[in-house]
């Protein structure tokens, strides 16, 4: 399949942003409820519900029941009780175990979960965006979702899916086809970020996650993505969830920050919501990761501004920064920026090697 593809497996470099390998990992298979509340009633809802533990329960499912499933979901004479039912088993099946999500894939169901997205049935569209994202955390699947049209109708059930669930499971299929080269730029085009950015902002602790895991690949080293991101007011719900230690966040927030301040546009977004005073405050109390972060942050903000360095240096960062630099714990890299970040600070009005126009 892959050698097949228009799309190749990009796997995303950390290396100009400390070492955030640890802060993200990719969202796992789907934290929907095992069955729909209540798309059965009486002996069909008990005749199903069974064959489904029992299918479930196997290690591997027969090739003859996925394709019997997929028949099931793409007979468009089947009632909405039976799509119900093969589109929960084969989310089911695709859950955990690696080899049913190639064997489902590869009987021809993407499509077919493609065209749930669109279903008026609630159930039925919480399954499709879930059974996919299931299938996306197979590398061997991620193409063929991406080819199959899957981009358009996840970004869709982003925006309006009918549960969080299913707009949280979106948003980690969006994640999961952002890895493949070229499609985070598609994804962004399509609509996600600000969508993205309001489930940043509104959604609850596990959208908050996902969201911030899916800015951050969505936005790492693509500026036309980096510059959405702030247009649609990415950096002020970032800011809040670094300010918050009780969020969970900080880590995650401050790095999807740190991407968004590569750019002018970041960085003056950045001073604008107050995030020099939050900056300051993980170098000095933050975790060692943290520091890290929170150091190459401000070094991208006051390297080619007097006036942010004046800021910065006000707002007390250079006792902390000076303690970093001299720590036992910190590497040897990040001692080398907090001292090239204390320089800048010290000499505040000083040229920079690179001018910012205009605007200073």
């Amino acid at each position: 399949m892959e050698s097949e593809s228009m799309y190749r497996y990009m796997p995303t470099s950390y290396s100009d942003s400390g070492d955030s390998s640890t802060a993200f990992s990719d969202c796992n298979s789907d934290r929907s409820g095992e069955f729909p509340s209540s798309p059965l009633s009486g002996g069909a809802a008990s005749a199903s519900l069974h064959r489904i533990l029992l299918s479930c329960a196997a290690v591997d499912s027969s090739d003859e029941l996925i394709d019997s499933l997929v028949a099931e979901l793409s007979s468009p004479s089947n009632d909405l009780e039976s799509l119900r039912c093969a589109a929960t088993e084969l989310r089911l099946l695709a859950k955990h175990n690696p080899e049913n999500r190639i064997r489902i894939a590869r009987a021809g169901a993407v499509r077919p979960l493609i065209s749930l997205l669109s279903h008026q049935d609630p159930i039925l569209q919480e399954n499709g965006v879930t059974a996919l994202l299931n299938l996306s955390l197979c590398e061997e699947n991620k193409a063929p979702i991406a080819e199959a049209g899957a981009i358009q109708p996840l970004v869709r059930a982003l925006k309006s899916g009918p549960t969080a669930a299913a707009r949280e499971n979106a948003a980690c299929a969006l994640l999961r086809l952002s890895q493949l080269d070229g499609l985070a730029t598609a994804i962004g085009r399509a609509g996600a970020i600000p969508l993205l950015v309001n489930l940043l902002e509104t959604g609850g602790p596990r959208g908050k996650k996902d969201a911030a895991t899916t800015l951050y690949s969505l936005c790492h080293g693509l500026r036309e993505n980096k510059l959405q991101a702030v247009h649609h007011g990415a950096v002020r719900p970032l800011l809040e969830l670094m300010a918050d230690s009780e969020s969970g966040m900080v880590d995650k927030a401050a790095y999807v920050l740190h991407a968004l301040v590569t750019t002018s546009e970041g960085k003056d977004a950045a001073v604008q919501e107050g995030g020099i005073p939050v900056l300051v405050e993980m170098v000095e109390a933050g975790t060692q990761r943290q520091k890290e972060i929170a150091t190459l942050a401000l070094l991208q903000i006051c390297e080619e501004s007097s006036t942010y360095r004046t800021m910065v240096a006000r707002e007390g960062a250079v006792p902390p920064l000076v303690a970093l630099s001299q720590s036992s714990n910190a590497k040897p890299k990040l001692k080398t920026k907090a001292e090239t970040l204390i320089q800048l600070l010290r000499q505040p009005r000083s040229a920079t090697s690179r001018s910012r126009g205009a605007a200073e």
